[in-house]
Formats: C-alpha cells, structure tokens, sequence
C-alpha cells in the first residue's frame, strides 16, 4: 500500500503543477486511506509533501515567468499566520464541520471558474492590500486547519480578484501554498509524529509530478485550464461530501457534476444551453 501512495503521488504533483491547487485535497486522502495514516498524522504529512513540492514547482514556473512575487508575497504573508493558527486550533474546531464548509467553498469557486468573465483578461495589477490581508488569513486558517493548501481558493481569487493570466495565477498560488503549509506544518509538528521515510517517498514523487505538470502549463491554452481547474473543484467537492456526509451524498453529487459538463459540452458544440444562467454562455476564447 505504501509503493501505491508513492505512484499516486505523481498525479498530486502534477495537480499542483499543472492547476496550482489540489495538492493536499488529494495528498490527506492518499495518506489515510492508502498508507493507513491516522487522520491527523495524514493532515500534517500533506501539508510536508505538498509545501516541498510546491515550493520546487514554483521555482518552475518563475522560470517561466509565471510569478507575480509582490501578490505572492503579501497574500502568503498574511496567510502563514492563519495557517500557524489554524495548526494550533485543529484540535478544538472538528475537521468534518469545517470541510463541510470549505466544500460550499470549493462549490461556489469552481462555478466562478467556468463561468465567462471579462476579468481573465490578462492584467499586471495587483490585489487592493487589506482583500489581500483578509483573503490570506483566511485561506491560511485553512490549510492549517484541515491541511489543505488553499490552491482551490488561491487561484480563483488571484485569477478573479486580482485579474490575473491562469498560467501567473497558477504558479503565484504555488508561492502562497509553500508559505502556508510551512506555517500550518509548524503549528502541527509540535504534536504529531511523521513517518519521515513514508513522507520523504512520497514527497519524492510528488515533486516529479509537479515538474511534469508545470511543463505541460505553458502549452495548455488559459482558457482550457481554468475551465479544467472549474470542473476538478466540483469532483473534489463531491468526493469530501461522499466523505462527511454519507457516499449517497458524493455519487450524487458527483453525478450532477458530470451531467452538468456533458450540458456545458452540449452547450458548446451544439448551441443548446440549458445551462446558461449558471454558468454563462460558451466561450471560444477567454
């Protein structure tokens, strides 16, 4: 089981290399219920694996020119308290509540990601600084809590908010993640014991994935991966539902997932739209 968490790593890496996000929505689960881990040993290895992979996918992207440090910076700035916070609280706020509502969350944000919207134009200008502070320490108090990076909200807001290119906003959410998951990390150590071998496998392989994934970045066109990010949002968020609530709950949902993109796709081949007023007309250009 351990050798099967280590080649599913990969396609944690290449989640955050090629979405800037997803990483630890997928990494907690891997350690869990593949390796075994205990549910908070799974939650503060991810967010080891997760903030070392990111951290070598980021350098990727600003190599590519896909780093907008001043956003980064201040976003992850304010983020790494909530996320050090949020390390020290997860003993006391229940993680299924607050999955739960990081799922209404994730729901909500991948809907903002399909729909058609004049701000995914590319633009250099930055986040007003105190939506930034807020934004941060929120995404923040997340990842230390439930050991999610906060790609699945960084990305969105630095696409939708700040007017940011998909490709820049992907690989600055990667900066921002590498900041929160040291802090959350930190506020974990002190009181969960890690597996080093099984994290540093694990950790190994993820960074492959993301260097794989950070590649096939730049030959993807904007438009296609945030759509992609969108859709993954949603499967993700009816995979936490089937988790917390009961697996009638997430095959459902996962359900209206698919019907909802085979409507999309409907949409844009063929004119018919039923689904217009949610997510807006197509797009053949974004």
């Amino acid at each position: 089981m351990i050798a099967l968490a280590v080649a599913l790593a990969v396609l944690v890496g290449m989640s955050l290399g090629l979405l800037g996000g997803g990483g630890s929505i997928l990494t907690v689960p891997l350690l869990a219920y593949v390796a075994g881990m205990e549910a908070k040993q799974a939650i503060a290895t991810s967010l080891l694996v997760v903030g070392v992979t990111s951290a070598v996918s980021t350098l990727s992207h600003a190599r590519a020119g896909h780093v907008q440090w001043r956003s980064g910076l201040m976003f992850g700035a304010a983020g790494m308290a909530g996320a050090y916070l949020g390390g020290l609280l997860s003993y006391v706020v229940p993680g299924s509540v607050l999955l739960i509502a990081f799922t209404v969350v994730m729901v909500a944000t991948g809907i903002a990601m399909l729909r058609r919207r004049a701000a995914c134009e590319p633009s250099a200008r930055t986040m007003p600084i105190a939506k930034t502070v807020r934004t941060g320490l929120a995404v923040g108090l997340v990842t230390g809590t439930v050991g999610a990076g906060g790609g699945f909200l960084v990305v969105p807001a630095l696409a939708l908010l700040g007017g940011l290119p998909m490709p820049v906003a992907v690989g600055t959410s990667l900066l921002v993640i590498t900041m929160n998951s040291a802090a959350g990390l930190a506020g974990h150590v002190s009181t969960v014991p890690i597996d080093w071998t099984v994290a540093g496998a694990v950790t190994a392989a993820a960074v492959l994935g993301s260097l794989l994934g950070a590649r096939l970045t730049t030959r993807i066109d904007p438009g296609v991966l945030r759509r992609a990010f969108g859709w993954f949002v949603l499967l993700m968020a009816a995979v936490i539902l089937g988790e917390e609530l009961h697996p009638a709950v997430g095959i459902t949902t996962a359900g209206l997932v698919v019907l909802a993109a085979l409507s999309r796709a409907g949409c844009a081949r063929l004119g018919w739209c039923p689904l217009r007023w949610l997510f807006g007309p197509p797009a053949t250009a974004t």
